[in-house]
């Protein structure tokens, strides 16, 4: 099979693979919800919002839009950003991401707190706002949040010398809405969830990347789309491995296009795996 996955490109006239797993910017699909997310992001920044709170479930986009928006802001020399990807921190290392020398240093964490908001008025002082960005930020633990809502309440004046973003699943909104965390969730003044995609969505998603994949956006049938957006509920992640997966058996079968036997020829091998589709969306 990993012959088709190399093959298919050429029976179709693609110059890149269409559905390819990694998220990248070039193919990101503008669908409302992702300029609704987008729009919330720009918000955030533009308002000086204290803390701005992205969230959607797993494979829902997320990531692709943080990454065009952090490409879209990082030569904006009034900007210091710090990313954290993938991680569970405790509330101690969080110092440690706006200044990764206290590593090294052998003070204890009220003194960490100390030289960071020195750091951060310093930054202001020389024409520089500090985002913060915390992607996976639903494994942050209680103590780290309210850790990272008293480094937000540094300021100057009226002036807020720190931003904090954060993305993650569905459970970073149920965790800033528990009664123990009322101080940060007064303090999230942009908000959006990112939801699962709707079955006409899809059918553009769809045809967006064939496009950009130097392809003819009819290459799946109208019908074959459909088929997709019911194995998969409507996520990206997962609308990309089984589209990848019928064009490698399309053009095994050497068709011209997908249709949805072909989709529905994937999951009967039983090669796509997914959880059962989820009934609701948002």
């Amino acid at each position: 099979m990993s012959h088709g996955f190399s093959s298919y490109l050429d029976h179709f006239g693609f110059h890149q693979r269409p559905f390819s797993l990694t998220p990248d910017p070039e193919f990101l699909y503008w669908s409302d919800a992702a300029r609704g997310a987008y729009t919330m992001l720009q918000y955030g920044l533009a308002t000086r919002a204290p803390i701005t709170l992205l969230t959607g479930e797993i494979g829902a986009g997320k990531t692709i839009l943080l990454q065009h928006f952090i490409a879209e802001i990082e030569e904006d020399d009034t900007l210091s950003i710090a990313l954290v990807t993938n991680t569970r921190p405790q509330a101690r290392e969080i110092l440690q991401w706006l200044l990764p020398e206290l590593t090294k240093d052998d003070i204890d964490d009220e003194s960490k707190f100390q030289r960071v908001q020195e750091f951060l008025v310093q930054e202001y002082n020389e024409g520089r706002r500090v985002l913060l960005v915390i992607d996976e930020a639903q494994n942050l633990s209680h103590e780290a949040l309210e850790e990272l809502r008293m480094l937000t309440n540094i300021n100057l004046g009226k002036e807020e010398v720190l931003q904090l973003y954060l993305i993650g699943q569905p459970e970073l909104r149920d965790n800033v809405r528990r009664p123990a965390l009322v101080q940060f969730a007064q303090r999230v003044a942009a908000n959006y969830h990112l939801p699962y995609m709707e079955a006409d969505t899809v059918m553009k998603y769809i045809a967006h990347r064939l496009r950009v994949a130097g392809g003819r956006p009819g290459v799946f049938s109208k019908q074959a789309a459909m088929r997709v957006h019911d194995l998969t509920g409507g996520v990206p992640r997962l609308i990309n491995q089984l589209c990848d997966m019928s064009l490698s058996y399309a053009y095994a079968q050497e068709h011209e296009m997908v249709r949805a036997a072909t989709v529905q020829a994937v999951a009967d091998d039983g090669i796509f795996f997914a959880p059962t589709p989820p009934t609701t969306k948002g």
